[in-house]
């Protein structure tokens, strides 16, 4: 079971597991109400490395990204959640409008982007290329959302 951590924690984790030789991925997302696909891309990412590390979006940040209503789950439950899935070595929460600064503070081996991005339209891709990471396409095609879970949970209330 992963571990929710501080940034700082984090920085010192991440530190111990590289000069142990492991190498270390990173993945990131709101993951309000966990779901499969959720599941999948998170699995996809931990078989890219030793370590995986999970950066979940704040609360604010997910009401800038998906709006008013969301989330539907608190920060601190979707990490703890996140960090009970199999695969999860560490789970951070973060505020920043994007993970490049995690990105160059961690510089994990692997930047890893779910199926509705390719190589070349991973944001962030120039940002891990600049210290010599690589970036990894995971999990299953994006069938599967938040909002449409939502959606029919509200439609058979």
């Amino acid at each position: 079971m992963g571990r929710v951590v501080t940034e700082a924690e984090l920085v010192d984790a991440v530190a111990r597991e590289r000069e142990a030789g492991r190498t270390v991925a990173f993945a990131n997302g709101c993951f309000d109400l966990l779901h499969v696909g959720h599941v999948r891309y998170l699995q996809g990412a931990a078989a890219e490395a030793d370590r995986l590390v999970v950066a979940v979006n704040s609360d604010a940040s997910v009401r800038g990204l998906k709006g008013p209503n969301r989330p539907v789950l608190s920060e601190a439950d979707r990490a703890e959640l996140v960090a009970a899935l199999r695969g999860v070595s560490y789970v951070v929460v973060f505020s920043d409008p994007n993970v490049e600064r995690l990105l160059l503070l961690l510089k994990p081996d692997v930047h890893c982007k779910g199926t509705d991005y390719t190589v070349e339209t991973v944001p962030e891709r120039a940002v891990v290329m600049s210290y010599g990471g690589r970036t990894a396409i995971v999990g299953d095609p994006k069938n599967h959302n938040t909002r449409e879970l939502i959606a029919k949970i509200a439609s058979r209330a």
